[in-house]
């Protein structure tokens, strides 16, 4: 799977869809690639951790602004007694004042800013990769669990020829009418497990359908075949490709914010100026003056001590969050890939052992219970084994390939197998 090659953009949004269009919509197959690429533009996730990155946007710009000026009033010596009564001895100031940030406040809030759309953005691509991911697995699964239902369809048939034998054998006295009755039980548990089968594959179309935006399948069967594998690169050159996770990139993010966070509240601790300039009317004598002030506050109880503590606990709080963050990814590339390895073992032995002796085994009980040489218990026996063994090759040819999406989620790049002829 190269989800890199086909994790594209829909770059057209469907401008109509008629109920006709909907119906030949819902039985049309569907390929990995257009799974991908319709998770890539209507999976909400990703609408989300874009709206993030424009509210990280946002912040930036708000903390570049400045801080507002101020215009205050004053009437002063009004409504007393004496020589105040009234507004004859009236005092009118109209004054503006600015509050002037020292230290690089404004700076550093920007850059904690800037620091946020990073992070932003790099959460994004982890999801996209998480989505990819998820939407490999619930489409590999699908094909899993059609071919589940391919091969009990298939046992089952195989019982269609069996019964006609049987019924000749039990004209011929050489059987029981029993055993017909048990060869249909044994289509029947077969039915029942293609049954069960089918309840799986409607959850995973449906799971596969909730990656796409969609809350129910729009689509027909999934094409495409698992019976192909490969083998890894060394677990080594996985650890290393790892590092280049976005989630573990994000961090670099995280730790420049967190760095401005702890300058911010450092500066805090610097008092700000505040400057004033206004103009006063005095109405007993008719004259005018021009007043200016400067203020600024002594940090004598508040020098934002916990604030500062608190910031440099957080930055040095990252390194051990980044630590947690790779071992959880490492834990999971490591299961992965034992998966993978561990499905590689399991699919050689059945390919080159199990499944061709009990097809063998099967074929020659069958020839041989035509004859009487073997009875119907040894030939369901064998028929049994048999769909194990073909359930098993299926069941590790599904965790091998979710294990190879799982670890192209998490280097971010598609996985070089050296690939080796299916069976």
């Amino acid at each position: 799977m190269l989800l890199a090659r086909v994790a594209v953009r829909l770059t057209c949004a469907l401008l109509m869809i008629v109920p006709v269009e909907a119906a030949e919509r819902s039985s049309r197959a569907i390929s990995l690639p257009q799974a991908l690429q319709r998770a890539l533009a209507a999976n909400p996730r990703l609408t989300a951790a874009e709206r993030d990155i424009g509210i990280a946007g946002g912040l930036r710009v708000q903390a570049g602004a400045l801080p507002n000026p101020e215009a205050s009033f004053e009437l002063d010596n009004v409504l007393g007694t004496g020589p105040y009564k009234g507004v004859r001895s009236a005092e009118t100031t109209l004054q503006l004042s600015q509050l002037v940030e020292l230290g690089g406040k404004r700076e550093a809030r920007v850059a904690a800013g800037e620091a946020g759309i990073g992070m932003a953005v790099w959460q994004r691509r982890a999801t996209r990769l998480e989505v990819l991911s998820e939407t490999a697995i619930a489409f590999i699964t699908i094909i899993s669990a059609q071919r589940r239902i391919e091969i009990f369809d298939e046992q089952i048939a195989s019982f269609d020829p069996l019964i006609p034998l049987l019924q000749k054998r039990v004209q011929e006295g050489a059987s029981s009418p029993a055993e017909t009755l048990r060869a249909q039980v044994a289509a029947d548990l077969f039915r029942v497990e293609r049954e069960r089968a089918k309840a799986l594959l409607a959850t995973a179309r449906r799971d596969l359908a909730v990656l796409m935006g969609d809350a129910s399948p729009q689509f027909g069967n999934a094409v495409g075949r698992l019976a192909s594998t490969g083998q890894p690169p060394p677990f080594k050159a996985v650890l290393q490709a790892i590092d280049a996770n976005p989630q573990l990139a994000r961090w670099t993010a995280v730790t420049a914010q967190r760095n401005a966070e702890l300058l911010i509240a450092r500066l805090k601790a610097i008092p700000d100026l505040r400057i004033s300039a206004g103009w006063r009317h005095y109405r007993d004598t008719n004259d005018n003056a021009v007043r200016l002030g400067v203020s600024i506050p002594l940090p004598v109880f508040d020098q934002n001590t916990g604030n500062i503590i608190a910031a440099h606990e957080a930055l040095a709080k990252t390194d051990a969050e980044r630590a947690i963050n790779k071992l959880v990814l490492l834990s999971i590339a490591g299961r992965a890939y034992d998966t993978l390895t561990g499905a590689l073992a399991e699919l050689k032995l059945l390919r080159s052992s199990v499944i061709p002796n009990a097809r063998s085994a099967a074929e020659t009980i069958l020839n041989g219970y035509s004859q009487g040489r073997f009875t119907l218990l040894e030939l369901l026996d064998v028929r049994g084994s048999l769909l194990q063994a073909l359930l098993r090759e299926q069941e590790a040819l599904q965790n091998f390939h979710i294990a190879v999406a799982t670890i192209e989620g998490l280097v971010g790049n598609p996985f070089s197998l050296t690939h080796q002829s299916s069976r």
